[in-house]
């Protein structure tokens, strides 16, 4: 998590590019026979040339996501959604690449948590351009019942709970009212 915010704190430094998402959203979960460990996208930063781009890594990354087919026969789990959070990335000349979300449902009970950062700040814009929606995550159980869960938690999941979590997206470059 640290070497994403201080690869934005350079660009933001050197004037070229607003904060990207600025997490890998370390997202793991398993029990005592399988563990699982993923990491999320979100959104990039924008520059003075180009809207970030929505749904990415930044930065510093190697990671690649598991096919969903593949993740549901190795673990109980569902994926119900993965998209794009439309509307995340920050406003400007220049808007901000958006967020993901993500939504797994739980087929058996299990330990999961997530590490991640911007839930307090957002990625911030740069020459004038707009923040981006922080990240969220919440619990939701089959009654439909909802607990809102920090940026980093670690909680037991029962049968039929569903985790969701919201990256955050990029910020904008650049001022509308100025151009």
């Amino acid at each position: 998590e640290t070497s994403q915010h201080v690869v934005d704190a350079l660009y933001a430094a050197l004037g070229v590019m607003a904060n990207a998402q600025g997490s890998m959203n370390n997202f793991t979960f398993g029990d005592e026979t399988r563990q699982y460990y993923e990491t999320l996208c979100g959104g990039a930063g924008a520059t003075a040339d180009a809207d970030g781009a929505s749904a990415v890594h930044t930065h510093m990354t190697n990671s690649r996501l598991t096919d969903p087919e593949i993740l549901e026969r190795r673990f109980p789990v569902r994926v119900e959604t993965y998209e794009i959070r439309t509307g995340s990335g920050g406003d400007g000349l220049r808007r901000g690449g958006d967020g993901a979300v993500r939504r797994v449902r739980f087929l058996a009970p299990m330990e999961a948590a997530l590490l991640s950062t911007r839930r307090a700040h957002a990625p911030q814009g740069i020459s004038g351009g707009g923040p981006a929606l922080r990240g969220e995550q919440r619990l939701i159980t089959p009654d439909g019942a909802v607990k809102e869960l920090p940026g980093c938690f670690s909680v037991t999941v029962q049968l039929g709970d569903v985790i969701e979590i919201k990256t955050p997206g990029g910020g904008g470059f650049g001022s509308r009212a100025a151009s």
